[in-house]
């Protein structure tokens, strides 16, 4: 047996083995390079994965939003646009022609004499008229001295925007007791925004005063008369005027009203009729009225217009005085007769987020109207001026005995009696 020699004779290959470093890598090299192979397709996109990958902000771009800053608070402005008409006069001629006009089962029809002014009442938060002659639906018509009016009347001034009724005048007693009582009913009957001044239920009453609330704003009306004709006041009526001397009553209720609301409008039936003459009388009554607390004063009676001004107030308050506002609607003859104005203003209430109220009289103006008629006083209707024209002027019943009277007169009477700062032609 021969024995062979582990080493290989020259010439010859040695066989593979897995401990021949010179022919083969070590396992771990191997397998570094194989996850550096694939780290290379990972980081350059061989293999993509499905989930979204989603990147977590800074931290310090996590911030809350900024709160919105609280509003301010704000005054609260509340107004009322008012008007104040005056007399409304009803001779014979307008009740005999509203008679003639009635369809249907209407005795009267007087909403023509009113239709002109329909659009500008529309345009106030309220209107306040002089009703100069009973209103009833039980007395029969009648004319001067003593008038008597068909209710129709004021049925048709409400439907043109009239809401507050002036009754204080020199004919509240022109029918006595029955005339009191018949009128009493009848504006008991009317709507129930309908607001009367100027008649009382006898002293006890005395403590009642009229008001109404419009747009967040009260508003309290008195009205008083300087006489009724010589016509004393009977016991057996149910209700009286307060006359314009009786400054002590007044006093008390222009105070009272003044507590009770934000603006106090007072009616006085005052004057010399016929006359664009402010009395001494009236400036002291208007002085008065406005250092116990009127805030508008509103004259009526003379007829004809008289001058506007303001008054300052004991207390420091701006008053608005219109002496006389002139007629609204009558048959009268004279030409200065057939000339009124409207008064309006605009009350204006402010509340500040404190509570503080502000209560201002603004911007007070008079539109001049007229009374219109033709031949024998027929068609009786009131224009404002804006919407008369010369040729209405030119045609106008007055001219048989003022031939003078043309649409210049019209306003030059206007100008020449009222201060023109409160002049309103538009």
């Amino acid at each position: 047996m021969s024995n062979h020699s582990s080493r290989p004779s020259e010439g010859q290959h040695a066989p593979h083995s897995a401990s021949s470093s010179r022919s083969r890598l070590p396992y771990w090299c191997v397998l570094v390079a194989l996850l550096a192979a694939l780290g290379f397709c990972f980081g350059f996109g061989g293999f993509q994965s499905d989930a979204p990958t989603t990147t977590e902000p800074e931290a310090s771009s996590i911030l809350p939003p900024e709160p919105e800053p609280e509003p301010e608070p704000q005054p609260v402005v509340q107004t009322v646009d008012f008007s104040a008409t005056g007399d409304n006069l009803i001779h014979a001629k307008i009740y005999q022609q509203a008679a003639e006009r009635a369809v249907g089962d209407a005795q009267y029809s007087f909403d023509y004499c009113y239709q002109n002014l329909v659009p500008f009442y529309s345009g106030c938060d309220v209107n306040w008229i002089n009703q100069e002659t009973l209103c009833t639906d039980e007395l029969e018509p009648s004319t001067y001295p003593c008038f008597s009016t068909p209710g129709d009347c004021a049925r048709a001034l409400y439907r043109a925007g009239i809401r507050v009724f002036s009754l204080s005048n020199n004919h509240t007693y022109d029918k006595g007791t029955s005339g009191i009582a018949a009128t009493l009913r009848f504006w008991a009957s009317m709507p129930d925004d309908v607001v009367t001044t100027g008649l009382w239920r006898g002293e006890a009453d005395y403590g009642y005063i009229p008001v109404h609330t419009v747009n967040g704003i009260t508003i309290a009306y008195l009205s008083y008369t300087e006489h009724t004709n010589g016509i004393p006041r009977k016991d057996s009526m149910e209700a009286n005027i307060i006359y314009t001397n009786q400054t002590d009553v007044i006093e008390q209720q222009v105070k009272k009203a003044a507590e009770l609301a934000d603006f106090v409008v007072v009616g006085t039936h005052w004057g010399v009729e016929d006359s664009h003459t402010v009395t001494e009388a009236q400036q002291t009554l208007a002085q008065q009225l406005a250092d116990w607390g009127a805030d508008v004063v509103v004259g009526t009676h003379p007829h004809v217009v008289q001058n506007a001004e303001w008054r300052t107030a004991a207390d420091g308050r701006p008053v608005f005085v219109a002496y006389s506002l002139g007629n609204f609607l009558s048959t009268q003859s004279k030409k200065d007769q057939l000339i009124g104005t409207i008064l309006t203003l605009r009350f204006q209430k402010t509340t500040d987020p404190d509570g503080t109220v502000t209560l201002e009289l603004l911007d007070p103006k008079l539109h001049p109207t007229v009374t219109h008629y033709g031949p024998s006083k027929s068609e009786v209707r009131t224009y404002l001026y804006r919407d008369y024209t010369p040729e209405l002027a030119n045609a106008h019943g007055v001219r048989a005995n003022y031939s003078d009277f043309n649409y210049d007169y019209i306003r030059a009477t206007v100008e020449k009696y009222i201060d023109p700062a409160f002049l309103d032609f538009t």
